[in-house]
């Protein structure tokens, strides 16, 4: 994550802010979530209760573009407005909007959404934000923001993950089993506070802003290295964050296992496990402005 309420990678956001030398290393592993969930996306945007497909979205916290492109291709009459505060991550979705074909239904917008005056955002029908509210310093206030720039009627879909998605199964490795579970209890303990809204309820604090909860679902994600050979490299990339976050706070026999998970060149690396998934759970609360 690089900045407040960046579109953040799991890893950053559980283990601390990496700086400019990981940025694209950051970006690598947005495009990999995107890759290995893009199925659970589409299904969350299949879900909303959208009375007709929206003309203007705008995606808060857009990181490298997952939900900006699932959006484009769901919905190909509409324009994207793509709002993150990392320069980077916003150069690599343009890039990528080029490549696509789809510079035309794309503006991106930086900005910091910490700040008490936003950039104009037009009048969007639908506002998306995944994995971003809880990592704003006033989230209830950024909320009511929504509210006053969304089109009458129009929707707001907040999505967030439960945590960290897991990727070993819990007896794993053979010669430290329950290791991924102590990295991120170290993590925990390590950034306790870091992220105080994170695991919120957000359908009190929507219909707080003026908003009425239209639905809430949670999905369960259980993609498995045998339906998509980029969890090997996703798993790769998150425990290579996961590690610079929490080496100092491993004891010595977890780190030695670590490492040999990540020595793509051993015996022992994650890249030769063929017992690999990504675990986590999806919630996704569908919230519209009265018309």
């Amino acid at each position: 994550m690089t900045h407040t309420h960046s579109h953040p990678t799991h890893a950053a956001e559980q283990h601390g802010h990496p700086h400019s030398s990981a940025a694209d290393g950051q970006a690598e592993l947005l495009d990999l979530d995107a890759q290995v969930l893009a199925r659970h996306t589409g299904s969350v945007i299949d879900w909303l209760p959208l009375g007709e497909d929206p003309r203007e979205i705008v995606d808060l916290g857009c990181g490298t573009g997952a939900g900006t492109f699932a959006l484009l291709s769901r919905f190909p009459q509409a324009r994207v407005t793509a709002v993150d505060s990392s320069d980077e991550h916003l150069v690599r979705l343009r890039e990528k909007a080029r490549a696509a074909g789809l510079e035309e239904r794309v503006r991106t917008v930086r900005a910091d959404l910490d700040q008490a005056e936003w950039p104009d955002l037009g009048t969007p029908d639908l506002v998306w934000s995944s994995a971003a509210l809880h990592h704003m310093a006033d989230p209830d206030r950024a909320l009511r923001q929504v509210h006053g720039l969304i089109a009458p009627g129009g929707l707001l879909a907040v999505v967030e993950l439960s945590g960290f998605p897991r990727f070993l199964p819990a007896d794993a490795p053979e010669d430290r089993p329950g290791l991924e579970e102590r990295c991120h209890a170290a993590g925990d303990h390590k950034y306790a506070g870091h992220l105080p809204h994170r695991g919120a309820d957000w359908g009190p604090k929507l219909t707080a802003a003026g908003f009425s909860l239209e639905g809430e679902r949670t999905i369960t994600v259980n993609a498995g290295s045998s339906e998509d050979e980029a969890v090997g490299v996703y798993a790769l990339s998150a425990l290579r964050r996961i590690r610079h976050g929490v080496a100092d706070a491993l004891a010595p026999e977890d780190l030695a296992a670590l490492d040999r998970l990540l020595d793509t060149g051993g015996p022992h690396s994650i890249l030769l496990r063929d017992d690999l998934a990504v675990r986590t759970e999806r919630t996704v609360w569908a919230a519209r402005r009265g018309a």
